[in-house]
């Protein structure tokens, strides 16, 4: 579905001529950086009250986890078990779901510059503009906005995997 929407803008933009470019955001694990005290005051401000919001916080609080490895002979060997205070947990239902609740402002902080298309931990900006020199701009201020959103909410770009893609008719290909 998110790619739907995504192709859909692309085309859309480029059949009214208007420059396009995509920011394809690659997290740093993502999952295991969200900070719980964030997502639950996240929750709050979404609505989620009352038992949804003590069921999700005793989900979050209070979960220990070790490091298990086993050598080649099948011996194992652990660390000791320590309290997380950050990340949802993965392979879950609810990890993902927590994930799009914590990332879920992104959009509006960047709303009125850029559009972007979220599903779990993947996240495209959309940048368009008539003009070079605005989208240039636009380009410039978005990047300042989603990097400052990803360090207030502690999450880490991976600047190696992140990429931008400027998309081109034919025709503007040419000019």
């Amino acid at each position: 579905m998110a790619t739907h929407a995504l192709l859909n803008d692309i085309q859309l933009f480029l059949d009214k001529e208007r420059l396009i470019g995509g920011i394809f955001c690659d997290l740093q694990k993502a999952f295991d950086c969200v900070n719980h005290n964030i997502l639950l005051e996240k929750m709050k401000y979404s609505g989620i009250t009352g038992t949804a919001y003590k069921l999700m916080q005793s989900y979050l609080d209070n979960r220990y986890q070790r490091t298990v490895i086993k050598d080649k002979n099948l011996n194992k060997s652990s660390s000791s078990w320590e309290i997380t205070r950050y990340g949802v947990p993965q392979g879950s239902i609810l990890g993902p779901l927590l994930f799009l609740v914590y990332i879920n402002d992104l959009p509006i902080t960047i709303s009125k510059i850029a559009k972007s298309i979220i599903f779990a931990d993947d996240t495209c900006i959309i940048i368009t503009h008539d003009n070079k020199v605005d989208f240039s701009n636009t380009l410039h201020l978005t990047v300042i906005e989603i990097s400052s959103w990803f360090r207030s909410n502690l999450l880490t770009l991976n600047y190696d995997k992140t990429h931008f893609l400027q998309f081109l008719t034919k025709k503007q290909n040419e000019m």
